[in-house]
């Protein structure tokens, strides 16, 4: 039954990236990031193949085809932060239950927002399942929109660029994608935690290491 589901799919993405080409890979990463309905390690491992190894483009196109999917992650990332902090507590509910995100799952995004605070934007896009959540808490808490932009385009391009390039290097084998993220991905969680807790030393560095005055 899935095989049957991800072929269709697969067979969809080939029709969309044979007609519109890097347009279509920034529409759907608009449509899973607003609504976490569609897999990007699906989208974008597959991009990778059809778009640049398909055609022998160097490996070079990859970093350009970061920005055409880092661009619609963005938007679609924007949108969800949008509906969180115009709708409130109430339309997200609606809107989960609607594309069947399990409110655990928004409740843990909320504490972990709440405890590592808008850095979370960034690395929470490396992050499986965090990486279309993260935008609620975001919305939720009125964080600062180009800041949440901003954040949020960094980490999505780096991610965005992986995939395309395990795509690239896969070629038709790119099914196998999915595979690989679920079985790196602590390994993964375990590099993000350690520079997120990098970075808020740096960023605390003041506070952490000045000399107590007696």
């Amino acid at each position: 039954m899935f095989g049957e589901i991800e072929a269709r799919i697969v067979n969809s993405l080939q029709m969309l990236f044979d007609q519109f080409g890097w347009m279509g890979v920034s529409g759907m990463l608009v449509f899973e990031n607003a609504t976490g309905l569609t897999p990007s390690e699906i989208i974008l491992g597959l991009a990778g193949w059809m778009l640049i190894s398909a055609h022998d483009l160097p490996f070079a196109t990859v970093f350009l085809g970061g920005l055409y999917a880092a661009t619609g992650s963005s938007l679609g990332a924007s949108i969800a932060y949008w509906v969180s902090r115009l709708g409130g507590r109430p339309l997200v509910d609606r809107v989960a239950r609607f594309v069947r995100i399990d409110q655990a799952h928004i409740h843990k995004a909320e504490i972990q927002f709440q405890r590592w605070g808008p850095s979370l934007v960034f690395f929470g896009r490396v992050i499986p399942m965090m990486r279309t959540i993260i935008s609620i808490p975001a919305g939720l808490s009125r964080m600062p929109f180009l800041r949440f932009l901003a954040w949020t385009f960094a980490g999505a391009y780096i991610w965005c660029s992986l995939l395309l390039a395990a795509g690239y290097w896969l070629g038709n084998e790119y099914h196998l994608l999915s595979g690989y993220v679920r079985q790196y991905f602590p390994f993964a969680l375990a590099a993000g935690i350690l520079s997120l807790t990098g970075l808020l030393i740096w960023h605390y560095r003041e506070k952490i290491f000045r000399p107590k005055t007696a």
